[in-house]
């Protein structure tokens, strides 16, 4: 097999088009966990830096131990594929107006793909993603296509849409819906996928400092699970909580 986990909005695998404040960093330590039939793949320790770079642009770096459990050969241990990225808010929000932004990935092939722990060569994940905010709800979404031309790999489309509230001081919860087509080429292929996905937030005293997770199971398609863990921080000129 060949891993293709994508971390998206952390603890969610929907995005949103909201960048890391200017002069904002973000640093996340994390595991997540994505499980068909065919393979079960993990990421974990894994960390995450977003830095806002410049006005409504951040820059993205995840660097992963990984894991591969195919259900027809060994497991593979060891580095994963380094994610970086770069998202661009391009219209802001207003009263009437959501915001709307991409957030596009290079996936750089540092894990080894004989084991299992990427897919040997560069390839990328080009969306497009909207966010509007009703305080306390939030609601983002969008969709994209993977473009993966490695062996045994093919580009294929996806999308989701989430919907999160606030719960007092403490707690952030949501539910997303997320849409993937087949990953891969072999035998048994790899098919679609349509999950619901549950989790959210806890804010510790420190409203910089969290902890994310999320579990999710298909609806339709393949069967497949999802799961995540981390803690987050942010630091900045200004305090600023995780959207």
């Amino acid at each position: 097999g060949c891993s293709q986990t994508l971390v998206a909005g952390p603890p969610f695998q929907t995005d949103d088009p909201d960048p890391v404040p200017y002069k904002h960093y973000e640093f996340y330590t994390f595991s997540s966990a994505d499980s068909t039939r065919l393979e079960t793949d993990t990421l974990g320790p894994a960390t995450e830096f977003n830095w806002g770079a410049v006005p409504n642009v951040q820059l993205h770096l995840i660097v992963p131990a990984a894991a591969a459990f195919p259900s027809d050969g060994p497991a593979g241990f060891g580095l994963g594929d380094i994610e970086t990225g770069v998202k661009y808010r391009f219209i802001q929000e207003t009263k009437h107006r959501p915001m709307v932004g991409t957030f596009t990935m290079l996936e750089l092939p540092a894990g080894n793909s004989n084991r299992g722990l990427g897919v040997g060569q560069l390839w990328a994940r080009i969306p497009i993603w909207i966010q509007k905010d009703f305080d306390p709800w939030t609601t983002y979404g969008g969709g994209g296509m993977v473009i993966n031309h490695a062996p045994g790999a093919r580009d294929y489309p996806f999308g989701g849409w989430l919907l999160q509230r606030d719960v007092g001081k403490k707690w952030t919860l949501g539910g997303e819906v997320f849409y993937h087509g087949p990953e891969g080429l072999g035998t048994p292929s790899p098919r679609s996928a349509t999950m619901v996905d549950l989790g959210g937030y806890y804010y510790f005293r420190n409203p910089g400092f969290q902890l994310l997770f999320a579990y999710g199971h298909n609806i339709a398609g393949q069967t497949e699970n999802y799961a995540y863990l981390g803690l987050y921080w942010t630091w900045g000129s200004k305090s600023s909580s995780h959207n």
